[in-house]
């Protein structure tokens, strides 16, 4: 794959760099991990295999290969040499064609994965891209002109059939949203009417939000004595208010420590939610417990689950004497099995 334009922020993405806050090294990782696996299970990959991760305004990119690609997240225009393909379902795409991704209109991220996902180095096991300490990726950075991209070698007698996600799994990119939230550890730190702002009230995000944190603008939250604490980690979706009174929500690329009070963390299902969220758009928050957000993630670990089991029940593996022809007719794509019987 070669990038013609790299649209606005364009970085290589996977399930993150676990295990290493302890020494100063942020996770990073996918904003939107849900749509990060379901591209991977379109196209028959890991589910945490690194993807690009388009934030906003998507790349054009020449394929030098024939491939299978598919797009995830927000929804935006896209083609295949000047033809429209659809998002959620697996594209073929062959040596010589050319992949635009438009702006996108609803939500703010697409994630795209290509079969065999990407050839790159790990760093500290994984491939992910952290802008600010330039590591992963491509040497650190987002997506150039002219950067060439290499794809992992798959096995050439596995029959991969094209894929298409059902319609209920397909997320909703609202822009106003209800996000779920486990209070602490630090609620202890606000006076009860300022919990009561905080879970009464509705938030804007400002411009101020980045892979690292959403600031949000609304009502003031309230301290009991004061913002500063002891500095302590600082988890996925952990909700810091400093003096001013005003959220942040702590995303993918964290710093591992902070020392403003927490009043409250975002569940994990909703970290996907939040990372579909563009300047201007509108959150509330409300409190669950453990064992309901337990609930929550359980079920949707259980839908990936089925997603990839059924989709791989249904490939077939081909002897070494069968072939595998792709042949067009009248604009549609069709993949030919041909085996030598004796």
């Amino acid at each position: 794959m070669k990038i013609i334009e790299p649209g606005l922020l364009t970085t290589f993405q996977d399930d993150g760099r676990k295990g290493y806050q302890q020494y100063g090294v942020p996770v990073a990782g996918a904003m939107d991990s849900f749509a990060m696996q379901l591209a991977n299970i379109l196209v028959g990959n890991h589910r945490n295999d690194v993807v690009l991760e388009i934030t906003m305004k998507g790349p054009s990119i020449e394929f030098t290969a024939k491939t299978y690609i598919a797009l995830t997240g927000g929804k935006c225009p896209v083609t295949l040499d000047g033809n429209s393909v659809n998002m959620y379902e697996t594209v073929c795409v062959h040596k010589g064609s050319i992949l635009k991704i438009g702006q996108v209109y609803e939500g703010f991220r697409v994630y795209l994965a290509v079969r065999g996902s990407f050839d790159l180095p790990k760093i500290m096991g994984s491939a992910s891209t952290y802008l600010r300490g330039r590591i992963g990726g491509l040497e650190g950075d987002k997506l150039r002109v002219g950067a060439v991209l290499s794809i992992k070698e798959i096995s050439k007698n596995r029959y991969f059939n094209l894929r298409k996600m059902p319609e209920e799994v397909i997320p909703v990119y609202d822009d106003s949203i209800d996000v779920k939230v486990i209070l602490g550890p630090e609620d202890d730190s606000f006076t009860p009417e300022g919990m009561k702002t905080f879970l009464g009230n509705e938030y804007i995000l400002t411009h101020q939000c980045d892979r690292m944190g959403y600031r949000l603008e609304g009502a003031k939250i309230e301290h009991r004595e004061g913002a500063d604490i002891i500095s302590s980690g600082i988890s996925l979706g952990a909700i810091q208010v400093p003096s001013h009174g005003e959220p942040i929500i702590m995303m993918a690329d964290r710093q591992p420590t902070g020392g403003y009070a927490k009043i409250a963390n975002v569940i994990s299902c909703d970290i996907s939610r939040l990372a579909q969220l563009k300047p201007g758009d509108k959150v509330r928050f409300s409190a669950v417990r453990i064992d309901e957000a337990h609930q929550m993630i359980k079920a949707q670990e259980q839908t990936l689950t089925d997603l990839a089991a059924y989709y791989e029940k249904n490939e077939i593996v081909v002897s070494e004497r069968a072939r595998i022809f792709s042949i067009r007719v009248k604009e549609k794509q069709y993949e030919v099995v041909v085996e030598e019987i004796k």
